[in-house]
């Protein structure tokens, strides 16, 4: 691991710092810095502050955390144990932060949560037009199911531009 970031996870007094990386990384003009944006496909914001207090008192989950050695957050990532399958969602880097190997240190935290936890498998669902993001993930060992899931109705996820689904992607621990 870069030795000028640490790992650790998400407390409640992460919130605030943890909504302004989210939401500038996929939503709104600061989003279009880095190549994960998904400004183009939805409006609204990524999550809130409600989502967040949720995701970190849920059981059996928990959010990592990527910071730099002056306690900056450079990135994220959702972790849920769902039986012997780990789920990772909100995989985010600060889009001036991006292609600096952040998002690698969190995908390798990720699998090493997953082995601690005995789970055989990470999980994790992708818009299925994000094609630069698929393969991204494909270069690190995830491969497509075949599996699909519908885009959440909710707004609290972000307006569609268009119509959206995910595709379901899993890597063998």
């Amino acid at each position: 691991m870069n030795q000028s970031h640490t790992i650790s996870a998400a407390t409640e007094e992460d919130i605030p710092a943890l909504l302004q990386l989210v939401n500038s990384a996929y939503r709104g003009d600061s989003s279009r810095a880095g190549w994960t944006t998904e400004a183009d496909l939805l409006d609204g914001i990524r999550t809130n502050e409600a989502s967040l207090r949720e995701m970190i008192r849920k059981p059996y989950a928990t959010i990592l955390l990527c910071k730099d050695l002056a306690g900056t957050l450079a990135g994220c990532v959702y972790l849920e144990q769902m039986g012997k399958s780990l789920y990772l969602g909100m995989l985010t880097v600060s889009p001036l932060l991006q292609a600096q190997g952040i998002g690698k240190q969190l995908l390798r935290a990720a699998e090493d949560t997953a082995r601690s936890k005995q789970c055989t498998s990470i999980q994790m669902t992708v818009i299925s037009i994000r094609s630069e993001l698929i393969a991204w993930y494909e270069r690190h060992g995830y491969a497509k199911t075949g599996q699909t899931q519908p885009f959440p109705t909710d707004e609290k996820f972000g307006i569609p531009k268009q119509k959206l689904e995910f595709i379901v992607m899993r890597k063998r621990i």
